[in-house]
């Protein structure tokens, strides 16, 4: 507990970009995150609005992203164990070759004039599989680069660079679309690649915070129920496990299979409308991940506001039909869900001690991505039952009742590890 607490204090203030000034290896790594997110963010603006073009389909559009994600699910837990086992570096540059390749592969069947649902849904669920071995180990890695100090500021920038890729990837992707095709968003994504691999490559390992590993002589089930268990002897952990599975269920599938058809469907746009909309929850997150990194220290406060605005902002966005208005709320949502999401991971990264980072940030992943996608097939179902004003509806009841539970558990738990963050 006083560990804990000693580097929740540690990690607070220091500047907005503090980890890039002080560290040589975060650098590198940010650099090429922020172009290799920006292409996969093209890719993955790109695809559904394939599917959704070539079927007319919302629930095809949800299997996309059942494919993209399920392995996350599955898998996600053993992504942890290997986290914790290997050389984080190496691991990244394995699973970003492989998604380099699948979006080669895209291409390819673009370029082909040839795109069977069959084939693009095999190609998502390959790349769902290399993600659920990338995650853990690049937060872990991130820790390493950084230390417990600048840890929090670290994670912030990390969503912050996923959250510009959500303005400028679906921005570029729906010009792409619109001028080339969307065979050159998935020509873009492959190239993106090169710069993460180069910035894994140049990093000195005399700079890197070793972790402490323990697992060589354990076996893969003793592992993971290590990890389990101690996630299940935290109350706080517990709750914040829990939220992401709502997060992931109502929120980030939401994003993903909701907004090409509210594009198409409800407000009756194009591939420009798309990339708008887009584009518009991307910047409002990267508002709130520079705020986060700028305040530079976790909060459940901050945690509350986040979930209850993201979910609220759904429950208002539903009914309408104003593509200004609707695009004004979602830059609003992207500002909530990025301070809902970073909160979460920190008190993940901080609660756990070096020889379980991994496995506990793959409970968090697993958990998180078991749910999205089912609430990718669900949201899909209720898109073509009842209309986006339905499946937001929905979303945004269950997340608002969700995390004001969870946050009324937090305040009545005995304070503990992972509880003194306030």
């Amino acid at each position: 507990m006083v560990a804990l607490r000693q580097r929740l204090v540690a990690s607070e203030g220091g500047g907005t970009f503090v980890s890039l000034r002080l560290h040589r290896n975060y650098r590198l790594f940010f650099v090429g995150q922020t172009i290799s997110a920006s292409g996969s963010l093209m890719q993955d603006s790109a695809l559904p609005w394939l599917v959704l073009q070539e079927t007319h389909s919302a629930f095809l559009v949800g299997l996309l992203v059942f494919c993209r994600y399920g392995p996350l699910g599955v898998l996600g837990l053993y992504g942890g164990v290997v986290a914790d086992r290997l050389d984080n570096r190496r691991v990244l540059m394995l699973t970003q070759t492989v998604a380099m390749v699948v979006a080669v592969c895209l291409s390819v069947l673009a370029f082909t004039h040839h795109t069977p649902v069959s084939a693009i849904c095999v190609l998502a669920l390959i790349g769902g599989l290399a993600l659920a071995f990338d995650n853990p180990s690049k937060y872990a890695l991130i820790y390493q680069l950084v230390g417990p100090r600048e840890i929090a500021n670290a994670v912030s920038l990390n969503l912050s660079i996923q959250n510009s890729a959500r303005v400028v990837g679906p921005a570029l992707g729906g010009v792409v679309i619109a001028a080339a095709g969307v065979g050159w968003c998935f020509v873009a994504n492959a190239l993106s690649f090169v710069a993460v691999l180069l910035g894994l490559l140049l990093m000195r390992s005399g700079d890197v915070f070793a972790p402490v590993r323990t697992l060589a002589h354990r076996s893969v089930t003793a592992a993971l129920v290590e990890g389990l268990r101690f996630v299940r002897q935290v109350r706080d952990l517990q709750i914040v496990v829990a939220l992401a599975v709502v997060g992931g269920l109502c929120g980030f599938s939401a994003v993903r299979t909701l907004l090409p058809v509210l594009a198409r469907q409800t407000l009756h746009g194009g591939p420009q409308t798309f990339g708008a909309l887009y584009a518009a929850y991307g910047a409002g997150a990267v508002v709130g991940a520079l705020v986060s990194a700028r305040l530079g220290r976790v909060s459940w406060l901050r945690l509350l506001v986040g979930g209850i605005v993201f979910s609220g902002t759904m429950l208002l966005m539903a009914p309408l039909h104003d593509p200004v208005i609707v695009g004004m709320l979602l830059c609003l949502l992207g500002a909530a869900w990025t301070t809902w999401s970073s909160q979460s991971q920190v008190i993940i990264q901080l609660a756990a001690p070096d020889r379980l980072r991994g496995r506990l940030i793959s409970v968090y992943n697993s958990a998180q991505f078991t749910a999205v996608p089912l609430g990718g097939l669900a949201g899909g179902w209720l898109a073509g039952y009842g209309g986006t004003e339905l499946a937001f509806s929905l979303a945004g009841v269950i997340g608002l009742s969700s995390v004001i539970v969870g946050y009324i558990l937090h305040a009545s738990a005995k304070p503990g590890i992972a509880t003194s963050a306030q």
